[in-house]
């Protein structure tokens, strides 16, 4: 009878953390997108090399982007106390000479709450973590969080110069498809 009770008593010790931690989650992204670094072109085509007189670069809450770039996957869970963990795979330039190439990046991770400007980076270290040569990453850090979160976006960044790499897909709670 004690050896079963002290087995119970582990196991509810075990997975009460578990679910104290999902109870707490602020937010979860599950799927990547990546970076594309022009937004839009306007007037007429220089038929010579292809250019526009005007680009506008795709910069969300006010982070340039870098680029491009894709990702395979990423899956991120920021909780309410601040940790925020983020696995990616998978991150790799998308063009260019050194296309599928990481090219030496370290990442870090910045997660925004705000719809409209003021926007408040909440960054995690902006030493960043190395990229595995088939580009990917995991961060385990903490950030300080809101106690809402109205308009998440969650941007993987270049330590080297702080543009953006990827962007998180936000997962709804309870949306588990």
């Amino acid at each position: 009878m004690f050896k079963r009770a002290a087995v119970l008593a582990a196991i509810v010790g075990m997975v009460g953390p578990i679910n104290a931690q999902e109870r707490s989650l602020l937010v979860r992204f599950d799927g990547g997108i990546g970076v594309q670094p022009v937004a839009n072109v306007a007037g007429t085509m220089n038929p010579a090399d292809g250019t526009f007189p005007d680009v506008k670069l795709n910069v969300v809450r006010g982070v340039n982007p870098a680029g491009p770039w894709r990702i395979a996957s990423l899956k991120a869970n920021v909780y309410t106390n601040g940790r925020i963990i983020v696995s990616g795979r998978g991150l790799l330039l998308a063009a260019g000479n050194s296309i599928g190439q990481n090219a030496n990046q370290r990442v870090f991770a910045t997660l925004f709450c705000e719809a409209a400007s003021p926007f408040i980076e909440r960054s995690t270290s902006a030493a960043g973590v190395a990229l595995e040569p088939n580009g990917d990453f995991r961060i385990d850090d903490m950030v300080p969080v809101p106690s809402d979160c109205a308009s998440p976006v969650l941007l993987i960044r270049a330590a080297s110069n702080r543009t953006w790499f990827a962007a998180g897909i936000r997962q709804f709670l309870g949306d588990d498809r």
